[in-house]
């Protein structure tokens, strides 16, 4: 039976170690506070729920969270000077805009109006053509693949030599993930939508590493998976369930079932990859705010 990677539990660890050094910096230098400031736009409850969780986990940590909310009707112009604001004001180190945004609003026009050094996320063209390009290193690495990246360095798991398998190729998860896991020595095949049915088979079952971001419930299965393989889940997925107060239960991309026992490594949904992801936020966070006080310093 695999063993369960515990992202939950290793978040914690992470947050202390990140509350730790927070109070650190606040003790070296009196009146200064990491600071993330949320920008949402409209009423969406799955948006709103995401960010209470950002600005709670902030606060947890020791950094100065706030929430800008603007109606879902705002125009582009007014938008764009609220966030060209923060990216003038030195007490903001990161700027997070909860997506999605409204349909009349251009997306990446707005996620790009970031400067780098506040891009947390990792979102804007700048920090992921950093992830592409094979010498660079971004500033920012956005937050999933850096907490995948995270606990497979956690479970000490060997990347260089070996056969990656990514499904997915989204700008924010499947793509910068792909070439991080490159860039650290793992042969890497990207399976997607165009990918026929033996391809993903053939690939999967070759697979040291699978990592599923695909959001299709059972996409991989015990079957077409490698003995001993790492399995990581990032699908966010929910299924009928007359036994839970919603009527729905959240699931992954991963029969867990069916692969667990094949599996020498693998994360759960939930409690798995979800966590890391927040907490790479904090992490990014944080790192804005050193680069901050070093810019002072210098």
């Amino acid at each position: 039976m695999a063993v369960k990677i515990d992202g939950k539990s290793i978040s914690s660890e992470l947050r202390l170690s990140i509350a730790d050094e927070i109070k650190q910096l606040k003790q070296k230098n009196p009146g200064f506070e990491p600071r993330l400031t949320i920008i949402q736009v409209g009423d969406r409850p799955d948006s709103s729920v995401y960010v209470r969780m950002k600005l709670k986990s902030s606060e947890e940590v020791g950094i100065r969270g706030e929430l800008l909310k603007f109606p879902a009707d705002i125009n582009q112009e007014e938008l764009i000077t609220e966030v060209e604001r923060l990216n003038q004001d030195p007490s903001v180190h990161g700027i997070l805009i909860q997506l999605p945004l409204p349909e009349h609003l251009d997306e990446p026009l707005i996620t790009n109006k970031v400067i780098q050094s506040k891009d947390i996320d990792g979102f804007t063209n700048l920090n992921l053509a950093s992830v592409f390009k094979k010498s660079d290193k971004p500033l920012y690495v956005p937050c999933t693949p850096k907490g995948i990246l995270y606990l497979l360095d956690h479970e000490k798991v060997e990347i260089s030599g070996k056969n990656v398998v990514v499904c997915g190729r989204s700008d924010i998860v499947g793509g910068p993930l792909s070439k991080l896991l490159e860039k650290r020595g793992g042969t890497v095949t990207v399976i997607h939508s165009r990918s026929t049915q033996a391809q993903k088979e053939f690939f999967c079952k070759n697979a040291d590493i699978l990592i599923s971001a695909v959001g299709q419930v059972n996409f991989i299965t015990g079957d077409i998976i490698k003995e001993g393989a790492v399995v990581i889940d990032v699908g966010t997925n929910y299924v009928p369930d007359a036994t839970k107060k919603s009527g729905q239960r959240m699931c992954g991309d991963v029969d867990y079932a069916s692969t667990e026992p094949k599996a020498s490594l693998i994360t759960p949904v939930p409690g798995g990859v979800g966590p890391m992801t927040v907490v790479m936020v904090l992490a990014n966070v944080l790192e804005s705010a050193k680069a901050s006080l070093d810019s002072q310093s210098s």
